[in-house]
């Protein structure tokens, strides 16, 4: 798979990550999905875990995303810049899951590997 198409993936996770967090969020009533979401009921720790799960991952994208950019603007070697990109995406597609199941260690290694796919990236586009 391409380092383009290993972004496009990433998109579609974090996609996936909003949608899952607002349908728990809204507890599946579209009603209260289009409308202004001022009456929803408390959050549920499973809602709650899905929202900073998907924040976190917005959070993430804009690091692995400006890595991306630098990679590319600098003509770094698209090999590192895919293992890089697979190990962001492998570990955050691991990393939702765990995180919605209230598995706190192993969601932090999960997160630790994700950054380190994203340090590779831009080890990548520093020593080109």
């Amino acid at each position: 798979m391409t380092d383009a198409k290993l972004v496009a993936c990433t998109v579609i996770l974090t996609f996936v990550m909003i949608m899952t967090a607002s349908g728990l969020r809204t507890r599946g009533s579209i009603f209260k999905a289009v409308g202004n979401r001022d009456d929803l009921a408390p959050s549920t720790p499973l809602s709650a875990r899905a929202d900073r799960a998907a924040a976190n991952m917005l959070e993430n994208l804009i690091l692995f995303l400006a890595a991306y950019v630098a990679a590319k603007a600098a003509g770094a070697a698209t090999p590192n810049i895919e293992r890089g990109a697979w190990i962001f995406l492998g570990a955050r597609t691991l990393y939702f899951p765990v995180y919605l199941l209230g598995i706190k260690v192993l969601r932090t290694l999960l997160w630790s590997i994700a950054i380190l796919g994203v340090a590779l990236i831009v080890a990548t586009a520093l020593f080109v």
